[in-house]
């Protein structure tokens, strides 16, 4: 293909996203099936006009006008009446209404079967080009579906849950719910164990919900799953239960609950959040009591995968805003992504960015096939790796991408004429939400000491290498298989160290984790590309690697951003006889 036209931009809106992502076009590709793929390039090519035309531009004013709380109304009656520019009504129509969530669980009108969680996610990531505050709810809306779609019928009420998974999963506007999760209390924060939050069973079957959560993100959704312990329950997660608690009950009335506040936050605006106290609050016990923690796992690995997605959203735009501007904007007496340091800065975030991509993607096609067959070992042990390593990654790297994003355009891009300071604060949650860096680490610890996730990861890293044996690659598949061993032997390390030590190492094992997946979906990915007689993302491997594995000493003859700048910023065609493909990888 020819180079995408950055300049052809004045900024990163009014353009299809999806078709100025190869990035993510090209890793979708690979991981789905042949006959599936023109209909999700059509669907996604559609989604990623909408957003980039309308939702983005909306997206802009609901940031500048975000909810507003009345808990009670002129006569001091509670009323817990959450206030919504319609820009924001705007985009939920748009986006529920193009089945971004109904179509992870049932089909559209063109399909036999629902399109699945994968490919929902992908279109989460487009989404997330506009405000990862709005992608909240929308990826909250297709958690809770989630549960309820695997436990409402081992419920005592199955068909009050699936009435609400009904909702949850409508095409319809005006039918459809939206989902959260209530799982922090002050006391605990990420210690799930230590909630306090109490539930009681009514006469009726269902219970009345008492206690306080702490930081409750859209905080009036109908479809909220919540927490509590029931009487006589034991102490920890052990003794924890799942309810749906909705914001009004079948009456019509408020359900017993009171929104406090909402939180004064850096970023992430477009999505209440907010205090809850719960004061007798009707709930409907999900599953089976008892096991509460287990089941809100299902929505928690969800979460965090739909958090990768986010983190890949929003810096594919920090990116499309920095190499529009570092095109259009003349400094020194040339254009700035004509100068060396940006071009290498450019290549190498791209590079990085295809890392990101890489890994979601894995862990979304992971996570849909441990969803599809549940009692498929070797999928969920796959799963259980993959998900805390891409979200861990993926959240401080986004950070990172947006706070350069910002540097790239100078002093304008700190002050809220342009969306770049809006992107790194919107970005700044990412490694908070849905458990923060250690909680990851330790949680990858648990997944392979006792979910068999260690070979699963390795696994899955020796397939992407063995799709990528073009001789064209030769040196950059051995260097990786080096690192493929030296990540066994580092997991083999930890397995037999004292727990503080495993603990200390924890985060270490996780980059390198990482790393390797990333390397080896390039390198596959590569492989197809370079079939297809294009090298380009050959150089992107390449450089990943040398950036991953490498050393940051000046060596001028290894100078990729420089030689193939256009092809890996602006994704022209390389041909395999222009990059020297047998150098050793340092």
């Amino acid at each position: 293909m020819d180079s995408l036209d950055y300049g052809s931009l004045d900024e990163g809106r009014d353009c299809n996203y999806w078709q100025w992502d190869p990035t993510l076009r090209r890793h979708a590709r690979r991981l789905t099936d042949d006959a599936d793929w023109p209909w999700v390039d059509d669907r996604l090519d559609d989604w990623g006009r909408i957003v980039g035309e309308t939702v983005a531009d909306n997206a802009d004013v609901a940031n500048a006008n975000p909810p507003t709380l009345d808990t009670y109304d002129r006569r001091g009656e509670r009323a817990n009446d959450v206030t919504y520019h319609p820009a924001q009504h705007e985009n939920d129509r748009l986006t529920y209404e193009f089945g971004v969530v109904a179509d992870a669980f049932t089909a559209p009108d063109d399909r036999e079967d629902a399109p699945g969680i994968a490919y929902s996610l992908t279109a989460q990531a487009l989404l997330a080009y506009t405000d990862i505050g709005f992608a909240c709810p929308v990826s909250m809306t297709a958690g809770a579906a989630l549960v309820l779609d695997t436990y409402a019928d081992h419920s005592p009420q199955p068909d009050v849950l699936r009435d609400y998974f009904d909702r949850l999963v409508a095409r319809d506007h005006g039918d459809a719910i939206e989902g959260a999760m209530f799982l922090t209390e002050k006391q605990g924060g990420s210690d799930v164990g230590r909630n306090e939050t109490t539930a009681v069973e009514a006469d009726d079957g269902t219970y009345r919900l008492a206690g306080e959560k702490w930081f409750c993100s859209n905080v009036d959704a109908e479809g909220t799953l919540v927490l509590a312990r029931r009487e006589d329950a034991p102490e920890g997660t052990d003794g924890l239960s799942l309810f749906l608690v909705p914001h009004t009950l079948p009456d019509g009335s408020l359900n017993d609950q009171t929104y406090r506040r909402l939180k004064d936050k850096l970023g992430t605006e477009t999505v209440p959040t907010g205090e809850v106290e719960l004061t007798g609050a009707t709930g409907y016990l999900v599953g089976e009591p008892e096991n509460g923690f287990r089941q809100m796992t299902t929505m928690l690995n969800f979460e965090r995968v739909a958090n990768a997605a986010g983190a890949v959203g929003v810096t594919g735009r920090a990116l499309l805003e920095a190499k529009t501007h570092a095109a259009d904007r003349a400094a020194f007496g040339r254009a700035l992504d004509g100068h060396p340091l940006m071009r290498r800065d450019l290549a190498e975030w791209t590079a990085r960015y295809e890392g990101m991509v890489a890994v979601t993607l894995e862990a979304a096609h992971a996570l849909d096939a441990a969803e599809r067959d549940e009692g498929d070992a070797d999928a969920r042990a796959l799963m259980r790796g993959l998900v805390p390593i891409a979200k861990y990654r993926t959240g401080r790297l986004a950070v990172d991408a947006t706070s350069y994003a910002m540097e790239i355009r100078g002093g304008d891009g700190y002050v809220a004429d342009y969306v770049t300071e809006r992107l790194l604060r919107d970005a700044q949650v990412l490694p908070i939400w849905e458990g923060p860096s250690n909680v990851l680490a330790l949680d990858l610890l648990r997944a392979l000491e006792r979910e068999g996730a260690a070979d699963a990861l390795l696994a899955r890293v020796d397939e992407n290498l063995d799709a990528a044996r073009d001789s064209r690659l030769a040196d950059l598949v051995s260097r990786v298989s080096s690192e493929r061993d030296g990540l066994r032997e580092s997991m083999a390390a930890v397995a037999g160290a004292d727990r503080d030590r495993a603990q200390h190492d924890a985060k270490a094992l996780a980059d390198y984790a990482y790393d390797v997946v990333a390397a080896s979906a390039l390198l596959a990915l590569a492989a197809d590309r370079l079939a297809a007689g294009d090298a380009r993302e050959a150089a992107v491997a390449r450089l990943f690697v040398r950036d991953a594995f490498g050393d940051d000493r000046p060596s001028p003859e290894r100078a990729l951003a420089l030689d193939h700048f256009e092809s890996i910023a602006h994704y022209a065609e390389l041909s395999p006889d222009a990059l020297k493909m047998s150098r050793t990888v340092e």
